[in-house]
């Protein structure tokens, strides 16, 4: 018996109640009926309570419900089904009356259901057993014993089945399934040491497995470049390949092998990746807009032992396996418009989380001219790239013709929005500037005004919204009329679109507007605008064209446009250097002997960056600080020949660049520290030995690495010291790609090691050739209580376990009362001592005194 609702006994506090009553009653019935009306009563209020106390009677039931777990996973393969389907028809069949439910699982499970037929889990490409016997041994109502029967592979890829049997304390009867039986080849692994000295050999090893006897090609590729490509006869089961390698002056290798002209099902397993480390002189990536003019600078840097790779814009970088082969980024002159967001974010995080080093360098393509106003960029960077324009600079009239058409709706409309507001952010108090947005028709958004009126302007164009079609030739000429009643030293129009306008005579506008001295600048938004005709405005309009097939780059374009229109961002006088913060980098290099240097990009400091170099007027001109684990620097001025002209045969330049270079580069300094990388179902286990330079090992030092994963996701963890100078940290592995790995290591409060690793989790292990794991199904029967390869037909055979099954027994108590209810009326209306004929004692009557 239980009580569902215990607290309602409280209303058994009621009978005093009806005793007190009985007591107080005035009735002349005799004292036995009178008994009996209290005794029914009571028995009433008890029986009420008691029942809303929820008595319930737990009757012992020994019938089952049996929840077969079926792997639907992509390991286990079409063989499988006639097995499957075999043995649940055989188990079912001798059910009887007790209950089932099926479910099927992959990487997750689908739900629970009657009918075996029920679709299975939305991704296949896992097998996650655990998960799976958690969902079925939740499934079984309380009312009967529970079993469950698994039918599997055993080859689980997440979570631990062994446990989860344990766990759920309910029997576990486990069926092997074989594995797919199509031709597949795969390639295992690509085993590289975790770390070489520069220029030692070593070998790459290429672990293939096969179902089958068969022969295909072989190709290895160290990065981009194809270093091996031949014929491989291989056997059924696992082969081995050896390559001997060697790398110099890389920090981090990748050896990918692929394998082409098998017989095979699966593609995505047929390539793999290995990571390597090497040593080597520090590598600087220096990029720059014109790589011809970037030699002298990566001449200095090598002559003073930095190795330096020179890339056009087109080859930042868009990974950070290519990245971190260098330990600083210098961009030259490079503009903001050259990068994509993602380009931008990874720069960021080799920064910040990865301890490298970033310098840019200006020109007339940097800071703000390159349009870096509120850029990731900028954020990373010590200065702002928005500034305090001068009095005497020439004050700008700008018109922002934006296109609102329909299919400028969703992001091209907001990313034209957000650029028109930094357009207008950027603009100082004395210039004017007016946003015409067109459809088929024109509207003044802004008619022509100061730019001190920000917030008000930038309010009306909060509120553009799509809609219409595409006719560009009015809004052009009301621009061009606005600015011919305009005064101001420099006029410039932005045209955006995204479409073909109707036909207009845009050439001539444009040739009116270079006739008036305006400047037209056009950008193209997507796939679909008509390219050619926006290249002829810019053209004969003395502008710029931009081609912006991300929308999320037309704030840059915008910005770097605002900037270089306005003419005020480059300040082109004559200057020596000024230290305004003593340093190391520069307190041997004697300024005061230095030529001149003939020009800078004006930018504002920020608040906590080191400002240690300026110009006469007090503007920046180098300053750094620290963002995150790594350092950047600016340096406004250029590194070339034209405002660095007369610095290029100064004995200093190349000292001076040296020290700034070597300041800033991540310090991964490996001598006495060696790193393993390893990983194993889904975890990956970080192992460092250090010691230090007297040979003694290095302990209790704080230890902590920074994880970036394969899809940018990053965590922090601590690593514990687990024996002298070793320190061990682990972390989830279970995405493909690569993981970027950042250990710091501080001892006494000062930095001691800082060292960089990476790890590459090629294909989910379930595309992996495998045999069933019947050690693992055993191990999951043993440890619940169930039965390895059990017979179908026992399945729903009983045992010793009964389930309580809850009889509720209110109604059968509100039925007692009511027939004791209509006794107790009875007995409080019948005189049964008069219908018996038997006589009554005399009443005692009570007189009141008056």
């Amino acid at each position: 018996m239980e009580l569902t609702q215990p607290w309602f006994l409280l209303g058994l506090l009621a009978l005093p109640v009806v005793v007190w009553y009985f007591y107080r009653g005035l009735t002349d019935f005799s004292k036995w009926q009178r008994v009996a009306a209290l005794a029914a009563r009571a028995a009433i209020v008890t029986l009420l309570v008691v029942s809303l106390a929820g008595l319930t009677w737990l009757l012992p039931s020994k019938e089952l419900f049996v929840v077969f777990a079926v792997d639907d996973s992509l390991s286990v393969g079409d063989e499988a089904k006639p097995v499957v389907d075999q043995f649940l028809d055989q188990a079912t069949a001798a059910a009887g009356t007790n209950k089932y439910a099926f479910v099927k699982f992959g990487a997750e499970p689908g739900a629970v259901a009657a009918d075996r037929a029920a679709p299975g889990p939305a991704n296949r490409r896992g097998t996650n057993i655990a998960a799976a016997l958690e969902v079925a041994t939740a499934a079984v109502p309380p009312a009967y014993v529970p079993r469950v029967v698994l039918l599997s592979d055993g080859n689980q890829t997440a979570g631990d089945a062994i446990r989860a049997a344990l766990a759920g304390r309910v029997p576990v009867s486990t069926v092997p399934l074989p594995t797919r039986a199509d031709p597949e080849v795969q390639v295992s692994a690509v085993n590289v040491p975790a770390q070489v000295r520069d220029g030692e050999p070593f070998n790459v090893e290429v672990v293939v497995d096969s179902n089958h006897d068969d022969e295909g090609e072989i190709e290895v590729y160290r990065g981009n470049y194809k270093v091996i490509s031949e014929k491989w006869s291989i056997k059924k089961g696992e082969n081995r390949k050896h390559f001997r390698q060697q790398i110099v002056g890389e920090k981090t290798t990748e050896y990918t092998a692929r394998i082409k002209g098998f017989k095979d099902k699966f593609l995505d397993n047929n390539a793999a990746m290995g990571l390597v480390s090497g040593g080597g002189k520090p590598r600087v990536l220096l990029v720059d807009s014109d790589p011809k003019h970037a030699k002298h600078l990566a001449f200095a840097l090598e002559q003073e032992g930095i190795r330096v790779d020179t890339r056009p814009a087109q080859g930042i970088p868009d990974n950070l396996s290519d990245l971190q082969n260098y330990e600083l980024l210098a961009l030259s002159n490079v503009p903001a418009t050259s990068m994509s967001t993602r380009q931008m974010n990874l720069i960021r995080t080799y920064v910040q989380e990865l301890g490298g080093g970033l310098i840019m360098i200006g020109g007339d393509q940097a800071f703000g001219l390159g349009g870096y106003y509120k850029t990731t960029i900028e954020e990373i960077m010590p200065v702002r790239s928005d500034f305090e324009k001068e009095k005497e600079k020439p004050s700008l009239a700008m018109i922002l013709v934006i296109d609102k058409s329909g299919s400028m709706g969703g992001v091209k409309m907001e990313m034209a929005k957000d650029a028109a507001k930094a357009a207008v952010e950027l603009l100082g108090p004395k210039d004017k500037v007016g946003v015409i947005a067109f459809d088929g028709d024109l509207f003044w958004i802004s008619e022509v005004q100061s730019a001190a009126n920000k917030g008000q302007i930038i309010d009306k164009i909060s509120g553009i919204e799509a809609g219409g079609g595409t006719t560009m030739g009015p809004p052009m000429e009301a621009a061009y009329e606005a600015l011919t009643n305009t005064p101001a030293k420099l006029k410039h129009v932005i045209v955006l679109t995204d479409g073909v306008s109707e036909p207009a005579d845009f050439e001539g506008i444009a040739a009116n507007m270079a006739q008036a001295k305006m400047t037209c600048t056009t950008v193209a938004v997507g796939d679909d605008c008509d390219f050619k005709l926006l290249q002829e405005i810019a053209r004969i309009g003395n502008g710029r064209y931009y081609q912006a097939e991300d929308p999320s780059n037309v704030p840059q374009i915008f910005a770097k446009e605002t900037v270089t229109a306005s003419k005020s961002a480059i300040n082109e006088q004559p200057f020596t250097p000024i230290v305004t913060r003593p340093s190391q980098v520069v307190a041997d290099i004697k300024f005061d002997d230095a030529p001149f240097l003939l020009g800078y990009v004006t930018t504002r400091p920020k608040p906590t960056c080191e400002l240690i170099l300026s110009t006469e007027k007090g503007d920046p001109l180098l300053a750094w600080w620290r963002y995150g684990l790594g350092m950047s620097v600016a340096f406004t001025s250029d590194a070339k020949s034209r405002w660095a002209a007369e610095w290029l045969s100064w004995p200093g330049y190349s000292k001076f660049w040296a020290q700034v270079v070597r300041h800033a580069m991540r310090k991964s300094d490996a001598k006495g520290v060696f790193v393993q990388v390893d990983q194993k179902d889904g975890k990956a286990k970080v192992t460092l030995d250090a010691v230090k330079t007297d040979g003694k090992f290095l302990n209790e030092a704080a230890t902590e690495m920074t994880v970036v994963e394969p899809q940018g996701g990053q965590q922090k963890l601590a690593m514990t010291q687990t024996a002298p100078g070793r320190y061990v940290g682990e972390f989830p592995a279970d995405k493909s790609g690569t993981y970027h790995v950042q250990m710091t290591q501080t001892a006494k409060g000062q930095a001691a090691t800082q060292q960089s690793r990476g790890l590459v989790v090629n294909y989910d292990e379930e595309l992996r050739i495998r045999p069933p794991d019947e050690k693992l199904l055993e191990g999951v029967a043993q440890a619940s209580g169930g039965t390895f390869r059990p017979d179908p037909a026992a399945v729903f055979a009983p045992d010793a376990r009964t389930a309580s099954r809850p009889l509720p027994l209110w109604p059968y108590l509100l039925i007692a009362a009511a027939l004791i209810f209509l006794a107790d009326v009875a007995l409080r209306r019948i005189d049964f001592d008069l219908m018996l004929g038997r006589s009554k004692p005399p009443m005692k009557m009570v007189m009141a005194k008056g």
